[in-house]
């Protein structure tokens, strides 16, 4: 074990406990924790930057239909990301014992589920409010960024989703005395930067350079792409689930579910690559 690597530091994954109560005859202890902190913060900076765009003259979007939009997208990501955690990731679990999907205190969710959630939302969203699904994707990709990343610091917090080993002697090489004594990458602060920092700052510039008129999709498609890219190039860092390990020795799980993010951005970008709309 190398002497001077970071050493992770014990963080309680609660941040306010709340007491111990009992409902119906069953115990439960009602808390504060970092993680959920993480995705209402994430919330706050999709409003603060929803709201910007639509207070500009000629927007196109209210401040009702922006929170209106916004509520589905979260209730998306939550119900999506926990169903898309268990079918993706503890499927045999499920198996055995249905309730597991309910669970929600033994945490798990994940991004390709809550994905497909919001992909449902936004559906359900262009439908109430009379708009085609392109214009009201085009609008959501933007505001999600910054809930990746701050979800991606709540997983570090809880030292979670640890990397692997590191093969070279780099300065930031941490090492999770609650996993094992190996100096390790700290994975999830790449996914933070990458799926993030990066993601968003690569989604502002483009609607900076359009001027706020793009082909209709190509937003949405570039997100695609900017996330897939992202979660499969950090995943060589980050150590497989060890109940699914890699396939073809290689690939991880999120690797493969990336991919087709990534073919279907590529898709939208050239399949709307001629057709204008405003955002």
């Amino acid at each position: 074990m190398r002497q001077d690597a970071w050493v992770f530091p014990n963080i309680d994954p609660v941040l306010l406990s709340l007491g111990q109560y009992e409902l119906f005859g069953i115990p439960f202890e009602p808390a504060i924790r970092w993680y959920a902190l993480m995705y209402l913060m994430g919330l706050g900076v999709a409003f603060y930057l929803a709201y910007n765009v639509a207070d500009k003259p000629n927007s196109g979007w209210t401040r009702t239909q922006v929170s209106d939009l916004l509520f589905n997208g979260f209730m998306g990501v939550i119900l999506g990301g926990r169903i898309g955690y268990v079918l993706f990731y503890q499927f045999d679990i499920f198996l055995q014992d249905p309730s597991y999907l309910f669970k929600m205190n033994q945490g798990g969710m994940s991004f390709h589920g809550g994905f497909l959630g919001v992909f449902i939302a936004m559906l359900y969203s262009a439908k109430i409010q009379k708009r085609s699904f392109w214009q009201v994707s085009d609008f959501m990709a933007p505001l999600v960024p910054a809930g990746l990343g701050l979800g991606r610091i709540g997983n570090f917090i809880n030292g979670e989703l640890v990397g692997r080993p590191v093969d070279m002697d780099v300065p930031w090489g941490m090492i999770f005395p609650h996993v094992d004594q190996l100096v390790r990458h700290p994975s999830q602060l790449y996914q933070f930067l990458a799926e993030g920092v990066l993601l968003l700052a690569l989604l502002l510039w483009y609607r900076a350079k359009k001027h706020g008129r793009m082909a209709e999709g190509a937003m949405f498609g570039l997100f695609c792409i900017g996330y897939g890219i992202a979660r499969c190039a950090v995943e060589f860092f980050r150590e497989p689930d060890a109940h699914i390990g890699l396939y073809l020795n290689l690939f991880s799980q999120g690797q493969l579910l990336s991919l087709p993010m990534i073919a279907f951005g590529i898709y939208l970008m050239n399949r709307h690559r001629f057709k204008e709309a405003t955002v």
